[in-house]
């Protein structure tokens, strides 16, 4: 079982206890730094977002049943208070919990179902290359996205665009996606080139330094539909043969590489896990 996996187990068999990392890492002996960046990237969502959306929306089933009252349910989703309860039933679903008890039917309200315990089912990965690397200097875009919604992330690479093939310093044939810090259910993502030594970066873009590190290049096959599957079971092929991945803040890439269809988003894609030596 990959951890995502058994973190899910765990977020599942045990949603209405108040669960959180701490917890997590115990069971399963990794650490809270590495679980709380592993699971959004792979899933879309942080722990609390999806412990959050798990509990509304069986709260959201219970009103839809005619639940005899609004409290018992905000109290059974952790919630204690009404006001409380309505505020993050709102946010969750854009209606309110009395709307739905009042109505009766579950009519517009998009649910979150429990995850598949096995999220990488659908793709399969070959053996990664493995490859170490000194510390290495990107010059990008950087931006903050919801982690379940990173519906930003085309535009933000369509304005970076016209910088590739551009960047006086940069090492031509491959752009990047970097993740960076992920924090409050979102993360920063980095649309940049590799800046060779000691070149400088233009005013108009951030330069990123990610550390030297070891890492395990996964080729991602199909399209960007499916990358958070390849994530997953690129995580599961490490877990499995007894790799670590470093928890270093730039220590995850995307890696489009020459043959890379932007029009299409397919070919040429790897994920590279940093590992820890």
């Amino acid at each position: 079982m990959s951890v995502v996996s058994k973190m899910l187990w765990v977020l599942e068999s045990r949603s209405r206890e108040p669960l959180g990392l701490d917890e997590l890492a115990e069971v399963t002996g990794l650490s809270k730094s590495y679980l709380s960046r592993i699971f959004p990237l792979v899933t879309g969502y942080s722990v609390t977002a999806y412990l959050r959306a798990r509990r509304l929306s069986d709260a959201a089933r219970q009103l839809a049943e005619g639940a005899p009252d609004i409290l018992s349910v905000a109290l059974d989703a952790g919630y204690n208070s009404h006001e409380a309860f309505t505020r993050a039933f709102g946010d969750q679903f854009g209606v309110t919990p009395q709307m739905v008890r009042q109505r009766r039917n579950l009519e517009g309200i998009t649910l979150v179902e429990p995850l598949r315990m096995d999220v990488q089912a659908q793709v399969t990965v070959e053996p990664p290359r493995f490859e170490n690397r000194p510390a290495m200097y990107f010059a990008g875009i950087a931006e903050r996205h919801n982690m379940n919604n990173a519906a930003g992330l085309p535009a933000q690479w369509q304005r970076f665009q016209p910088h590739i093939g551009h960047i006086d310093g940069a090492i031509a044939g491959a752009a990047y996606g970097i993740i960076g810090e992920i924090a409050d259910d979102r993360f920063e993502y980095v649309s940049a080139m590799e800046m060779r030594a000691g070149a400088d970066a233009p005013p108009d873009l951030e330069l990123v330094a990610v550390p030297a590190l070891k890492w395990a290049r996964f080729e991602h096959k199909g399209d960007l539909s499916t990358i958070r599957q390849t994530i997953g079971a690129g995580e599961k092929w490490l877990t499995a043969n007894g790799y670590e991945t470093s928890e270093a803040t730039y220590s995850f890439l995307e890696y489009y590489g020459p043959a890379f269809d932007g029009r299409s988003g397919s070919g040429d894609i790897e994920i590279w896990f940093g590992l820890k030596s």
